[in-house]
């Protein structure tokens, strides 16, 4: 009897296998390989083909797994049987393949690297890939890191874009393991980088020595230049030996310029530059370029109220003050007589090198008119002219060439007393005159009306004398008298006691400006120039005896200080207490 062997029985030395309940090739494949295989791991794998859009890898599985191309950096280099490490994601995707990554396994091996051996404080290269809100994303070695915008550079940066797609040392600034997030740095490394340059620079650099360097910055005061990693003080005082108003006038950024170092500061890494100084300083020489006495040219820089400043050369200006414009007209503002811009020529007058100061003089291209009027007309000379100005204590006559005379009050009568020029004179009347004074140096010159006349008090013993019997008008009528006026221009006066012989209280009681009286001479004083008169005396013949007692009622009762017909108290009234020089100087 036979039977049929069961459960894999061994019969007669043969294997007899269970069919029925024995898995399927694919399930004992499945099982095997799955086994050797975990989801969310790298592993290696071999490039087996590759397409226009990616390559297939295997990676000991049943099936290849598909990588697109874009996760390659340069997949024009793959070729085939290249070994790469890819992110198992799943072991079977939708295709029945394994999901395979290479971006991702290089990102983890990215990040674990950055993290183990690099850490915060590494240097790093990555790639600026775009912009975000507030910095740039940077991919180093497969890491996305941020790059805040006040971290790209040293200075403000105003278009980000311009550094995207280009490839930088970065500095960790801070890896965050539970965010996966990096924070990375441009600035840090620059200004390292600065810093130690600007120690080699400073050390390097000499008082003295002559650099270049790019203008950086423009401001009121000065320009900053850039020396190469150290920033130097150009100041505006130091740039021209000459005038300069902003230091755009010679510089603008982005210039290259030679300046000399003036100064180090090692402590605080300052340093200060000039530029007029790679020049010799055109005062050295100045003396002997400009000497006194010389004439020059120039051109008018600036003018205040005071005076011009002319340009001789670059750096060496001088001075023409408003009193050395004009030998005959009095310049009060600079303005009137040159203009900025203009070439004018000057005489050097004074050279003080130590305070860089010259003084020139327009006036001095020609000789003194002064001088030439002196010579022409010597003191006694008679010259004609118009007055051309009048004041209380005289009247300005012109001579010639703009050039003023005054005649003063006190020179217009030599009888009468003139307490304004406007009684015997008028602006644009011609008169004659007498030179009694030049002064070339004051610019003075004293004129005499009355000179052009003979003086009557030299023959006033002819004139009058005592006990003589004369007819005038009173002209003029003060507390203490009368002033009559007589033949000849000659003035005498009337005490208040020679009146009346009642008592008179105040003189206009009994006279008026206007009446034609009858007096007596009783006083005739050739060296005081003073005549004195009296009206009672008048009124009968008087013996000498009685007209020396009316003389000396007279004296008695003239109070010291009470005026006659004295010139020097003429003088002292129509001046106003000025002297003739302080006089002039009122013109």
């Amino acid at each position: 009897m036979s039977t049929e062997p069961t459960n894999n029985q061994v019969i007669e030395n043969r294997i007899y296998v269970d069919l029925e309940n024995m898995p399927s090739m694919d399930e004992l494949l499945k099982v095997e390989t799955k086994s050797d295989f975990a989801e969310g791991t790298i592993i290696e794998g071999k490039i087996v083909e590759k397409r226009n859009d990616g390559v297939l890898i295997d990676i000991g599985y049943k099936a290849e797994g598909f990588v697109p191309a874009t996760e390659f950096y340069h997949f024009a280099d793959v070729k085939v049987g290249d070994k790469v490490d890819v992110f198992l994601d799943e072991i079977e995707n939708e295709n029945s393949m394994p999901g395979i990554s290479l971006s991702k396994a290089h990102a983890i091996k990215a990040w674990n690297r950055i993290t183990n051996e690099c850490g915060e404080g590494c240097v790093i290269k990555g790639l600026m890939k775009h912009r975000v809100k507030g910095g740039i994303i940077v991919d180093i070695e497969g890491v996305e890191a941020f790059l805040p915008g006040s971290q790209i550079d040293i200075g403000p940066v105003r278009n980000m874009d311009e550094f995207i797609g280009k490839e930088y040392d970065f500095k960790i600034l801070k890896i965050n393991h539970d965010r996966h997030n990096i924070v990375v740095s441009r600035r840090e490394l620059l200004e390292e980088s600065r810093r130690d340059k600007r120690s080699t620079l400073l050390k390097d650099m000499a008082i003295g020595q002559v650099r270049k360097g790019l203008v950086k910055n423009i401001t009121d005061f000065g320009a900053f230049i850039d020396l190469g990693g150290v920033d130097g003080l150009l100041h505006i005082t130091d740039m021209s030996w000459g005038r300069i108003s902003h230091p755009s006038e010679m510089l603008e950024v982005g210039q290259e310029v030679e300046v000399m170092i003036l100064d180090i500061d090692y402590e605080k890494e300052r340093v200060s530059l000039g530029f007029k100084q790679k020049s010799q300083n055109p005062w050295e020489n100045v003396e002997g370029k400009y000497p006194v006495a010389t004439k020059v040219k120039g051109r008018v820089v600036n003018i205040m109220p005071y005076g011009a400043f002319v340009e001789l050369e670059d750096g060496v200006e001088g001075l023409i003050h408003v009193s050395e414009m004009s030998w005959t007209k009095r310049v009060t503002k600079a303005g009137e007589v040159v203009s900025v811009g203009e070439q004018v020529e000057a005489i050097v007058l004074d050279i003080d090198r130590d305070n860089k100061k010259i003084s020139l003089g327009l006036r001095q291209k020609e000789r003194n008119p002064w001088e030439l009027l002196a010579e022409k007309y010597p003191v006694g000379s008679r010259i004609k002219g118009k007055v051309r100005n009048m004041t209380s204590y005289g009247a300005f006559v012109e001579i010639e060439n703009d050039i003023d005379g005054m005649i003063h009050v006190s020179d217009m009568s030599w009888t009468r007393k003139i307490n304004n020029p406007n009684e015997i004179l008028k602006p644009g009347e011609e008169v004659e005159a007498v030179i009694l004074d030049i002064n070339p140096d004051q610019q003075r010159i004293s004129l005499g009306l009355k000179q052009c006349e003979e003086d009557p008090w030299a023959v006033i013993d002819k004139l009058y004398k005592v006990g003589d019997l004369v007819k005038g008008k009173v002209t003029k009528i003060t507390a203490f008298g009368a002033f009559i006026e007589l033949s000849n221009k000659i003035d005498g006066l009337i005490h208040i006691s020679q009146i009346s012989k009642d008592h008179v209280e105040k003189v206009k009681d009994v006279l008026a400006l206007g009446d034609e009286i009858e007096a007596r001479v009783i006083k005739v004083d050739n060296e005081e120039r003073r005549i004195g008169l009296s009206i009672k005396a008048a009124q009968q013949d008087f013996s000498e005896a009685e007209l020396k007692a009316a003389e000396e009622e007279y004296n008695a009762a003239l109070k010291p200080g009470e005026e006659m017909v004295a010139m020097g108290e003429v003088f002292n009234e129509s001046l106003g207490g000025l002297t003739m020089s302080e006089a002039f100087d009122k013109k």
